[in-house]
């Protein structure tokens, strides 16, 4: 992106920036602080990513969503909110009652929804994301029922995969709330993935899931799928796995990680 200062006014060009990017740039100052509106902005910001931290999961709302997609609820190893946040070890091992309730089979993905870091995030794009992918699999794919996850961190979907039988899980979690974003929906996919040993190098990640501002549902979705259909094929996930479909990525807009070294908008979680 280039813009040309030579046709701006006195105090045009931050605002003719600002345009193209949510970043806080340009601000101005009152004394030796951030004029009160954009204070007042930050403050608010804030807020909405603490609320997006906090704000409980609604399975409930996601379920209707789904629109009559067969759904098994179930609860990491942390017993509430608190010990989520202060234990990241726990969210990512499966209750162990909850467990022995999931179904057993020869499903070839199992979409797990997880609340992550930001309810709001799942409660308004995982839904979206499930029917958008889901129809661009081939037909005699064996999809398990959506897993709705409580108090559960991105490594939770190798223990459900795992006590299932799946060979890929793809986790839609909400990502961690930036002062820019709060509602960022990210997804990971792992081939085969084995509990306590898959590490992150070993998944794939879109990130910053969140139309009109981020990622569309429709690019997201075509890049997993396309991303899903080379997992089977070569048998790998992650560093070995690259994107290489056509469908475009604005600059800013999101990120499509293979393990670690890519830097998304707010960070895949």
């Amino acid at each position: 992106m280039t813009i040309s200062h030579s046709h701006l006014g006195e105090g045009e060009l931050w605002p003719a920036l600002r345009r193209h990017t949510q970043a806080r740039i340009g601000l101005g100052r009152a004394g030796s602080g951030l004029p009160t509106h954009h204070r007042l902005e930050l403050q608010a910001a804030h807020a909405a990513a603490r609320d997006a931290v906090h704000s409980p999961f609604e399975p409930d709302m996601v379920a209707r969503a789904l629109r009559g997609e067969p759904t098994v609820r179930v609860r990491s190893a942390a017993p509430d909110r608190l010990t989520y946040l202060q234990r990241p070890d726990l969210g990512r091992r499966l209750d162990s009652a909850d467990r022995a309730h999931l179904p057993v089979g020869e499903w070839d993905v199992v979409f797990v929804v997880a609340d992550g870091l930001s309810s709001r995030a799942v409660h308004e794009h995982a839904a979206a994301m499930v029917r958008a992918t889901t129809a661009l699999l081939p037909a005699d794919w064996r999809v398990a029922p959506v897993v709705l996850a409580e108090q559960a961190r991105v490594a939770l979907g190798d223990d459900v995969a795992s006590a299932m039988g799946a060979e890929l899980v793809v986790v839609l979690v909400g990502e961690r709330p930036g002062m820019s974003a709060a509602d960022s929906l990210g997804a990971y996919l792992t081939y085969r993935p084995k509990p306590g040993a898959t590490t992150d190098a070993d998944r794939n990640c879109l990130s910053n899931i969140r139309p009109p501002l981020g990622l569309a549902y429709e690019v997201a979705a075509e890049k997993l799928a396309g991303l899903m259909g080379r997992a089977r094929e070569l048998g790998v996930t992650g560093v070995a796995l690259k994107d290489e479909s056509d469908a475009p990525v604005l600059e800013n807009q999101g990120c499509v990680a293979s393990g670690h070294g890519s830097v998304p908008t707010d960070g895949c979680m």
